[in-house]
């Protein structure tokens, strides 16, 4: 049958079109193939793509082993993700005649900066797609400026996504395990936020001497580097991959798994979302913002500028900028449990009020696979 070819770079890219892969596969009766290119990204899809969808790793970009990959899989249509440009990849995909959407399109200031290093190839390559979807106005106006010839803007999808999944008799039991403690979250941190979290958490057991500081690292390979900070540190943690047990004198919680954010979130009152107190560009804040969580983000935020923007528009985020300021903002909504749901409350209406954008998406999709299947065979 059809088959449409997805690729994103990691798990950010690949969570985002989850929901777009679902209703694809459910309604349309299309096979779905997405590629990716970290083993991070490919343990979570083969947990959570729906049936009729497989994951591959993406070719390197070599013209050899791209075309050996276009010959075996023939795609009929292909759809990038987010900022995902390698010349092979797109002019191969061109030259056997497959039509190339570029969706959920971001391109950053800093990249367009040094996109305009190299006019000639940035031109050639937004060229080979048949139609730009941006986020936002200002990635709309930077690829029409490298180059890109129908851009539009679509809006995010990260906009449109439902809620992180988690286990619902998983959630009960730590749920239990925690008796009514009040409970926070670090999550998705990045090296030099832990040591932030940490001294952020001594402030706040000021405060509340029984709250449980639950940290989950970006990537969980760090997990052992941030047990030794927290040994050294003569706190007392748990670690989730290991399994070890929550008592009542845990202080933290190393969450050193992958893919259960939802679950985590599902159980906090407050998340603070890493890669923000650092200059990495931040993480999602909507993710924590669907699971009726108090939002703070650090000053770093580029990498969702315009959902961060639109979040502090309607008071629906708080701005921190360092770890005093974590631990007053953590502080202030343990102790106000109205104050805290206001703010989650408005974080939850702004994460929910663009759930169209998937539906623009597919059907953009839709329209070049139905192009595709009336192109003469021997035409392409």
């Amino acid at each position: 049958g059809k088959l449409l070819w997805i690729h994103g770079a990691s798990v950010g890219e690949a969570l985002s079109v989850l929901p777009l892969i679902k209703r694809l596969t459910d309604q349309n009766g299309i096979s779905v193939m997405m590629t990716t290119g970290t083993v991070t990204s490919a343990s979570l899809l083969a947990e959570r793509l729906p049936p009729g969808a497989i994951h591959q790793f993406v070719p390197l970009d070599h013209p050899a082993y791209v075309a050996r990959f276009l010959a075996h899989w023939q795609p009929d249509v292909a759809v990038w993700v987010e900022s995902e440009f390698w010349p092979n990849l797109l002019h191969l995909t061109a030259r056997n005649g497959i039509p190339a959407l570029l969706v959920n399109a971001r391109i950053s200031e800093k990249s367009a900066r040094v996109w305009k290093y190299l006019p000639g190839l940035s031109r050639y390559m937004l060229m080979s797609f048949s139609a730009c979807l941006a986020q936002d106005d200002a990635s709309a106006a930077r690829l029409r400026s490298m180059g890109a010839q129908d851009v539009e803007v679509m809006g995010n999808l990260k906009l449109a996504s439902p809620a992180l999944p988690f286990d619902d008799a998983e959630r009960a039991r730590l749920e239990e395990a925690f008796a009514g403690r009040p409970v926070w979250v670090a999550a998705s941190t990045h090296r030099g936020e832990d040591e932030i979290v940490m001294a952020a958490h001594r402030v706040i057991s000021g405060v509340f001497p029984d709250v449980l500081t639950i940290l989950v690292p970006r990537h969980p390979e760090r997990a052992d580097a941030i047990a030794g900070l927290l040994s050294r540190e003569k706190l007392e943690f748990a670690r989730r991959s290991r399994q070890d047990q929550i008592g009542t004198g845990t202080e933290v919680y190393l969450a050193d798994t992958l893919g259960e954010l939802g679950l985590i979130y599902s159980l906090s009152k407050v998340a603070f979302v890493g890669g923000s107190l650092v200059p990495h560009g931040g993480q999602n804040p909507l993710e924590p913002a669907r699971c009726d969580c108090a939002v703070l983000v650090g000053p770093h935020t580029e990498n969702f500028s315009g959902v961060v923007q639109e979040l502090l528009e309607n008071d629906a985020v708080g701005r921190i900028k360092d770890g005093d300021t974590l631990a007053a903002g953590v502080v202030e909504f343990l102790g106000d449990e109205s104050l805290r749901q206001e703010w989650a409350q408005r974080a939850l209406k702004v994460a929910t009020a663009a759930t169209k954008v998937q539906d623009k998406v597919a059907d953009a999709v839709l329209e070049r696979m139905a192009e595709k299947s009336t192109v003469p065979e021997q035409a392409v």
